[in-house]
């Protein structure tokens, strides 16, 4: 049923929490968990105007290759293949656009919870992929506390 698992990370808790769900399906259907950091750097010269962008930039994608090899060692204990892409751009656009290009059967993805006016203002990550994208979205709440 699935052979390739888009498992979008951006290193948080919440995301970690899908990870569990990504590589069960991974080791239940046999399928090869991808891996996906989006590095997004849109809004560092507003944040860190002082800092240079290239800096900025560089420590993001370092950033993002320290969660993926955290993913890749979780999933490989588990005894599951895996492959990492680091990227950037605008995550939610990324992710889409990964999962068409490389044929993803399921994307596994942790939500934030945001609410309120972030919600009606930014929106969410995970609602726009759920909305985006061709490939089933399986959405997956970090629990409370």
């Amino acid at each position: 049923m699935y052979s390739h698992i888009l498992f979008p990370t951006d290193g948080s808790d919440c995301a970690d929490a899908a990870l569990d769900h990504a590589i069960e399906h991974a080791r239940t259907y046999d399928a090869t968990l991808v891996a996906l950091y989006v590095a997004d750097v849109r809004e560092v010269g507003y944040a860190a105007p002082a800092l240079s962008l290239e800096r900025v930039r560089e420590a993001l994608l370092e950033s993002g290759e320290q969660v993926l090899d955290r993913v890749a060692e979780t999933a490989r204990e588990a005894g599951v293949e895996v492959e990492t892409v680091v990227t950037e751009g605008t995550p939610a656009s990324e992710i889409i656009r990964h999962a068409d290009e490389r044929d993803i059967d399921l994307v596994v993805m942790g939500t934030h919870g945001r609410s309120g006016i972030d919600r009606y203002l930014i929106g969410s990550v995970a609602e726009r992929v759920v909305r985006g994208s061709d490939a089933p979205v399986l959405t997956v709440r970090q629990e409370s506390a």
